[in-house]
Formats: structure tokens, C-alpha cells, sequence
């Protein structure tokens, strides 16, 4: 199709995260922060969560519910809406949407076979995972014009599942086997030939810079680097890495910003007691000044009261002298976050 690109990420396939296409299909990810995503005129609209972020704009959970309320109205009449499933009270969202929506999400084999059962109207089943990770599944759309087929991916994660079929969805309804009539403007007469692209284009997508990205190994010590930055975020990128090959999953953690640190501490606490060890560097300030009477050590006496190994380094030069003491063959390092803390990887392994 074509299609100009403006992603958050790098991406290695167009070597940057903007590329300019020649036909009329502009595909871009949007964010909400200071409601940025109310100022475009999206045709197809994806919303793959909602969740408590940014609150040193959003005052809570509330208005941000209201910002997408608002972002899923812009779509007009003859446009499509798809979202996560899982989104509580999805019926708030979109009871005021003037185009046709799609839920889309994951489901269980005995959900799918059961009689009645609440399934979304696009779905996953069957997730296996590879040695290294890798999910595979298997695609259901309810439209019956649409065969289940099996899709394998390159990326790892659970939630990358719950993002592939979405994406696959709207790949069938641009392509014209599914959906809304109007909506397949790049509409093939060959529905086998389109299913055969996607799920090439599936396996062939080995994800973005700073999402899960390998570094390199050391010592047989396996460093990733992940930009998470939020609880939700860095729950599935260690839910990901319990199905990836290690020993010890040791996570240095870079929090980014004193605002989101002290309103979602116990989370980030919860979400971070999934690893073996974590280790902490101090708040990224970013955009802010204020530390709110906020530090990486009130975060790691939250760790400690989950019983979670947390060790607090003011330096870098530190944590990477910690990392190559304490870590032993097989284990697997995920330096996150959303500041520099990529840096710690890159210095370990000589780059």
C-alpha cells in the first residue's frame, strides 16, 4: 500500500520512524499526553489500552477515560473504531461513536468453545511460545467471510499477541476480506494471497529500537534493553521474559519522572517484583524539577517490603561495577526505562 509512517520508535525496516509513502494511507501512533491526540482527523482509529498515565496532566483515571471518550469521536460516520477488549467499561467509550467499532483481544480454547461465551469480535487461541520466546496463535475474526489461520511473530510478549491481531484485523479490512465494504481501499480479489502477506509481514517484524531490543551478550550474561516506563509496561515486558531463556532475570531500572513515581509507586513496586533482582538508578527528572518528596529509595523500601532482592546505586559507574560481580552465566539483564539507562548496557558490552 504504500503508506507514510510516523511512529514513536525507531524502526530498522525504514531506518528512522518517519517514511513518506506515494499513495493516501497515512498511518500514525498517537499519544495522549496534553490530549496531543485530540488534533488529528483519524478515518480508522486502534486504541490499544487505556490506562492511569501522565498524571502530572491528567488529574486521574477519570480524565484520561474522557480523552479517549473524546478521541473516539472524531471518527467520522464512515470510519472504524477497534479496541482492546479489555478496557473496563468499554461501553462508556464508545457509547456516542457515530462509525461502527470491533473489539479485539485474546481468548481461551474453553471460552472459545464454550456455548454464549463473551468473546471479542477478533481473537487469538492457542498462544505457544518457541524457544526463544516467540509467540505463535491462532487469528479469528467473527466475520465468517474470514478463515482462522495460524500467525507466528518475531517479537515476544503476550501483549504483542493482543497487538498483532489488531493489527492483522485492519490489514484484512483495508484489504477488503472483511469488514465494512468501504473501507477496503486497497481491496485484492485474492483473499488467500492477502492472509499469505500478513502473516509473512508478521513473522518478518522483529519489533522497534528500546522494545525488548537484544544488545548483546557478555560473559554468556544476555543484555535487553526496554524502554518501559509504566507499571502496565514493564509487567509485560517481564511476563515476556519468563518465557525467554535465562537463569536469573536481573532488571536495572531507571524510574522516569517524580510525578509518575509517586502516584504509581505501588504499582511500579508490584510490577518490578516480578524479576529476581532489581536494581535501581535514580529518577530520570525529565520534563520535571519538583521531586515531590520522591526517590529511587522510597521505591526500593516498597520492593523490599514485597521481598524482593533491590539493590539503590546513585551512579552508573556503580550499578555497572554491581552488574559485573553479581551476575553469573545465563542470566538475563534488562536495563529500562525511559532516560538514559540504556547507557549501562551499551558501556558493559563496549559499544
Amino acid at each position: 500500500t504504500d503508506p507514510t509512517l510516523s511512529v514513536g520508535g525507531m524502526l530498522k525496516s525504514i531506518g528512522g520512524n518517519i517514511r513518506i509513502g506515494s499513495s493516501e494511507i497515512f498511518v500514525t501512533e498517537a499519544c495522549e499526553y496534553t490530549n496531543s491526540f485530540l488534533s488529528f482527523f483519524p478515518k480508522i482509529a486502534i486504541i490499544l489500552n487505556i490506562d492511569a498515565d501522565h498524571l502530572d496532566f491528567f488529574k486521574d483515571l477519570d480524565h484520561i477515560r474522557e480523552s479517549f471518550k473524546k478521541f473516539a469521536n472524531l471518527l467520522p460516520p464512515d470510519g472504524l473504531l477497534l479496541l482492546q477488549a479489555d478496557i473496563p467499561d468499554i461501553g462508556e467509550i464508545v457509547k456516542d461513536v457515530s462509525c461502527p467499532y470491533l473489539t479485539f483481544g485474546i481468548a481461551d480454547k474453553e471460552a472459545q468453545e464454550s456455548e454464549g461465551a463473551d468473546l471479542p469480535d477478533i481473537y487469538a487461541t492457542d498462544i505457544e511460545y518457541d524457544e526463544s520466546g516467540h509467540p505463535s496463535f491462532v487469528f479469528h475474526m467473527k466475520d465468517k467471510e474470514v478463515t482462522e489461520f495460524k500467525v507466528s511473530l518475531s517479537v515476544v510478549g503476550r501483549h504483542n499477541v493482543s497487538n498483532a491481531v489488531s493489527c492483522i484485523a485492519l490489514a484484512l479490512i483495508i484489504g477488503g476480506a472483511a469488514g465494512p465494504d468501504n473501507l477496503g481501499i486497497a481491496k485484492t480479489d485474492d483473499k488467500d494471497k492477502l492472509i499469505d502477506t500478513i502473516i509473512r509481514a508478521a513473522d518478518g517484524f522483529t519489533g522497534t529500537d528500546r522494545r525488548f531490543e537484544y544488545k548483546g551478550t557478555i560473559g554468556n550474561v544476555t543484555i535487553i534493553d526496554d524502554y518501559a516506563h509504566h507499571p502496565t509496561e514493564i509487567e509485560a515486558t517481564l511476563r515476556a521474559a519468563e518465557k525467554y531463556p535465562h537463569k536469573n532475570l536481573r532488571v536495572v531500572f531507571q524510574p522516569h519522572t517524580y510525578s509518575r513515581t509517586k502516584s504509581l509507586l505501588h504499582d511500579f513496586a508490584r510490577a518490578l517484583s516480578l524479576a529476581d533482582e532489581v536494581i535501581l538508578a535514580d529518577i530520570y527528572a525529565a520534563r520535571e524539577t519538583d521531586t515531590l518528596g520522591i526517590s529511587s529509595r522510597t521505591l526500593m523500601a516498597e520492593l523490599e517490603k514485597l521481598g524482593c532482592p533491590t539493590q539503590y546505586f546513585p551512579t552508573f559507574d556503580e550499578i555497572e561495577s554491581y552488574i559485573l560481580k553479581k551476575c553469573t552465566p545465563g542470566d538475563l539483564l534488562i536495563t529500562m526505562g525511559a532516560g538514559d539507562v540504556y547507557k549501562i548496557g551499551e558501556k558493559l558490552l563496549g559499544k
